[in-house]
């Protein structure tokens, strides 16, 4: 059995942060993912400021594709205005990649099935052992669904996305964010971004749109209409993936024990714009120094919104 003193179930931005952290602070750690790292993750990508500075990293540093938003083009039903802001987009494929790289933990390609604790630690398959454990797995998580199962979450904090990343010519450089269109309970984006990329995708608030008696998959053909109107995206044959995850909601369970949620498997993202990057980050560095200092736990510092950050730098 490879043991450690942390196990990392997850290696996106919250398990790659909290690796960092941990690898920094001189302990012993692993991390498991089921997936082969690069790998595709479908995402319109927002990392803020605040990202950069919670990495100590100049954006600049950065080795791959960025793409910096001076404004975003907004509607709102009918009502169309230019926001100022300060923003970036990456693509998730070469940024998880990465982040996890530069932690310099060690990743092992596994599929966690089996969690319990064990000999003062946690077990996980018959295969690894841990004494701390920490859920970074994403919305559907095996560590929260496993130790956390009897807190279920909110149903109203609940979005439902499409989107797809491909490549195409951009043809319009800005980004543009369309707001409560056909009566969405949420927003649906056009993001062009560096490399010849351009992500476009719906997100909505899963029960008032099943109120509404509008499927997403027909708002998404709304989304298609336009943006061939508009001349974004002309000749595509589209594969939009499907998602969920969850907004932030107070008092969602953090901890049991030495076992440790971070990221979207808490469920993070701000409740204006679903971002989840930087909180994600933020929590799994967090969630590192409860474990380091041996202290408490709290996501309290973490913003609940976006709004300011992305057009004030954060």
């Amino acid at each position: 059995m490879r043991r450690a003193e942390v196990l990392i179930v997850g290696g996106g931005p919250a398990g790659a942060a909290c690796a960092a952290r941990l690898v920094q602070a001189g302990l012993d750690c692993l991390v498991l993912d089921r997936a082969a790292f690069p790998r595709p993750k479908v995402c319109a990508g927002w990392v803020t400021p605040q990202v950069w500075r919670d990495l100590a990293l100049d954006p600049a540093e950065y080795p791959h594709s960025l793409t910096r938003f001076d404004s975003f083009q907004i509607a709102v039903k009918r009502f169309r205005f230019k926001l100022r802001t300060h923003q970036y987009a990456i693509r998730r494929v070469e940024f998880d990649a990465w982040l996890l790289k530069r932690s310099g933990a060690p990743l092992a390609q596994h599929a966690a099935r089996e969690i319990k604790a064990a000999e003062g630690g946690y077990a996980l398959d018959g295969e690894f052992w841990g004494r701390y454990l920490i859920g970074a797995g994403g919305t559907h998580c095996p560590v929260r669904t496993t130790l956390f199962g009897a807190s279920p979450r909110p149903a109203d904090a609940l979005i439902a996305a499409m989107e797809e990343e491909f490549p195409h010519p951009v043809t319009d450089p800005r980004c543009h964010l369309w707001f409560l269109q056909n009566g969405l309970p949420g927003y649906a984006w056009y993001v062009p971004k560096a490399g010849g990329f351009v992500n476009v995708g719906i997100g909505a608030a899963a029960q008032a749109l099943k109120k509404s008696g509008v499927s997403l998959r027909q708002h998404w053909d709304a989304l298609l209409v336009k943006l061939e109107q508009m001349g974004l995206v002309r000749g595509h044959s589209f594969r939009p993936v499907g998602h969920s995850y969850y907004l932030r909601r107070p008092g969602g369970p953090l901890r049991l024990d030495n076992a440790l949620l971070a990221g979207d498997s808490v469920g993070l993202a701000t409740l204006d714009m679903g971002e989840g990057i930087g909180p994600a980050v933020r929590s799994g560095q967090l969630a590192a120094e409860a474990v380091m200092n041996g202290g408490s736990y709290s996501l309290r510092n973490i913003s609940r919104y976006s709004a300011w950050s992305l057009v004030l730098g954060g």
